[in-house]
């Protein structure tokens, strides 16, 4: 298999899929991946699941609905985790390898969060107590055409389109944009940072590089709809998966560093921040 950061500009969202199950040997490779224990960053061990749902009756299959939003979906992976500190950057981090494991095998994927009868995928995952489900993924062969459904959402969610470098990556203050040329080694490890997708592609991770200490900072600036919404763990996912984005390109290249949070990292209004990337090499 190719380096599996050369799949993340493959990777699109896809709500449409062919109305058929996976080869056989396909799934048997997804289920491996599936099946294998996975833990994040910070030390938490989600559980993820694949959900046939040719195995549901169709009243089972009526109540996992998306609304309308998924069309012809034969197979979705669920992740349950325990609800603990930083919980939602390790599951954004683990199953965004998962996505990009199915991408590298043909196959199409959609986050979910917040679109889902989460009851109904909670019971079909065994939910326990303490865990929580805050994202579903259909996973199938993509249709040759989109839904309308499908093109009015991308549209209206600008998926296609993503911030420019100045908007997301600073240098050593955040009145100084970070250039590709101070980025060097790590320039490919941002650039597909910047195309992770998140949460209504509101793309809510700035980096900010200390260059005497070659150390990047990841936080968060929070969109107030979320905090709204009580929903706001989803941009914790986010950045959990641009963090798997920028990790996995830096060691496809061999780029070696550590995630370690720092107690002395800088602090910015209105942002959070999350977690450090010590460059080791």
């Amino acid at each position: 298999m190719k380096a599996l950061s050369e799949f993340i500009k493959k990777r699109i969202s896809c709500r449409t899929y062919a109305d058929r199950s996976l080869e056989d040997k396909v799934l048997a490779e997804l289920s491996g991946y599936i099946s294998a224990a996975q833990k994040g960053p910070f030390g938490n061990q989600p559980t993820f699941k694949l959900i046939h749902m040719d195995n549901l009756t169709p009243q089972e299959w009526k109540k996992l609905g998306t609304y309308g939003v998924i069309k012809n979906a034969r197979y979705f992976l669920i992740g349950t985790i325990n609800n603990t500190p930083l919980a939602m950057e390790d599951l954004g981090y683990c199953k965004e390898i998962l996505i990009l494991k199915a991408t590298a095998l043909g196959l199409g994927t959609c986050w979910l969060g917040g679109t889902f009868q989460a009851s109904s995928f909670a019971q079909a995952a065994g939910l326990r107590e303490g865990e929580i489900l805050p994202t579903v993924s259909p996973i199938g062969y993509p249709a040759e055409t989109k839904s309308l459904t499908e093109k009015i959402m991308r549209r209206f969610a600008g998926s296609d389109h993503r911030k420019p470098w100045p908007e997301l990556f600073f240098a050593n203050d955040f009145a100084t944009p970070l250039t590709q040329a101070q980025a060097g080694k790590y320039c490919d490890a941002l650039e597909n940072l910047r195309l992770a997708p998140s949460a209504s592609n509101k793309q809510p991770w700035r980096v900010l590089l200390d260059t005497a200490k070659n150390t990047f900072h990841f936080f968060l600036e929070r969109s107030l709809q979320y905090k709204m919404l009580g929903i706001v763990h989803l941009q914790d996912i986010d950045l959990g998966i641009a963090m798997s984005h920028f990790e996995i390109t830096a060691r496809d290249q061999g780029v070696m560093g550590k995630w370690q949070v720092d107690p002395n990292a800088p602090k910015e209004k209105l942002l959070d921040y999350i977690v450090s990337w010590r460059t080791e090499n």
